[in-house]
């Protein structure tokens, strides 16, 4: 019993690779949602029927975003580093990861938010324009607004779904809590490490979901 519970783990150590997860989560998390949120507005206006139909741009960005989401993000990032690594100057560390992270996490975002978008009814739209409004305003004052609870829903789920790409980032060497349960835990059989990280990520999953459900319902009551 005693040697299953034999561990390495520092507190130093465990605080380390939380705030490597932490940073590699929150930059390519904002960075990722502007960029998605972004593509998600303009396949709403381009696609067939939009408010600014441009079908040859819509599908170039339909399909850019469908390749990208098809593949597994362990193997999006062996294709992306040793690019990215050109510009970072290294390919591994936690620094090195988020360029294959916003990578990953971008279309994502753009398609969750594009669906929240459609989600509007169309006479919101119908009306904004008999009043006038331009493309801009047909978006900022009325979609966005009107579509703002399921767009926080998707933002949440694009978050809990970059965790676990950060976690799968430790098999490469990406640092934070995947790489400590993958090289101190798995590899080296510390059950202890493996139990912690399991926990932790449990919790901030939860702690996230629930935030997200919370915001989302305060939204919609507004």
């Amino acid at each position: 019993m005693n040697h299953w519970m034999d561990t390495s783990l520092t507190a130093d150590q465990f605080g380390t690779a939380l705030l490597q997860t932490f940073n590699m989560v929150s930059i390519s998390f904002v960075l990722g949602s502007i960029l998605g949120t972004a593509i998600g507005v303009l396949l709403l206006l381009t696609r067939q029927g939009g408010v600014w139909p441009k079908p040859i741009l819509y599908n170039l960005l339909n399909i850019i975003i469908n390749i990208v989401r098809s593949l597994p993000f362990i193997i999006l990032l062996i294709c992306v580093l040793p690019v990215a690594s050109i510009f970072i100057h290294t390919s591994i560390g936690t620094k090195a990861m988020i360029i294959p992270l916003i990578i990953f996490v971008s279309p994502y975002i753009a398609r969750l938010i594009e669906n929240s978008l459609l989600s509007v009814p169309a006479g919101i739209i119908e009306a904004a324009q008999s009043m006038g409004a331009t493309n801009f305003q047909i978006i900022r004052y009325f979609i966005l607004p009107e579509a703002m609870p399921s767009i926080l829903l998707a933002l949440t789920t694009a978050l809990i779904g970059l965790i676990d790409a950060t976690a799968m980032s430790g098999t490469v060497g990406g640092g934070g809590i995947g790489d400590l349960a993958v090289n101190y835990g798995y590899q080296r059989f510390d059950y202890v490490i493996m139990i912690v990280t399991v926990i932790v990520l449990v919790l901030i999953v939860q702690i996230i979901q629930t935030l997200g459900n919370w915001l989302a319902a305060r939204a919609k009551k507004n």
